[in-house]
């Protein structure tokens, strides 16, 4: 395993951590995302919000363990288009946009997307010296 491999695992264990901690600490963040589906308040739909999403993250893991090359640039594009969320935190605090969440996760989500872009410009340094999965 090399640094850009450790970096997205660590990253996403950080993330999981962090949606276990929203989940116990403010539930209310599950129900903003749960509620257009109606079934905001429900434990179950919680739990099954957070098992699709480390189903997801876990995906993530094995493609990057395996040097999957599809998983690399999904991971790539993704952590690049996370520079969005930085001035969509923006607008939200000048409200521009609506802040349909406290501020503070909003803060976490633009801090979150910092972090994706920084590792996406690592991810990039590494594959223009050593290829797809290279050493940045």
């Amino acid at each position: 395993m090399n640094r850009t491999q450790a970096l997205i695992l660590g990253f996403s264990l950080a993330v999981w951590i962090a949606l276990v901690g929203i989940l116990l600490a403010a539930p209310e963040i599950y129900d903003a995302q749960l509620k257009p589906l109606g079934l905001a308040g429900v434990a179950q739909a919680r739990l099954g919000f957070l098992a699709g999403i480390t189903a997801l993250l876990t995906l993530l893991a094995v493609g990057t363990l395996r040097r999957w090359r599809w998983v690399f640039w999904v991971v790539l594009i993704a952590f690049a288009a996370g520079a969005l969320r930085v001035p969509l935190f923006g607008l939200q605090v000048a409200r521009v946009l609506p802040l349909d969440v406290p501020l503070w996760y909003a803060a976490l989500q633009a801090l979150i997307g910092i972090v994706q872009v920084a590792i996406a410009a690592a991810m990039l340094v590494g594959y223009r010296r050593n290829g797809v999965w290279g050493r940045f």
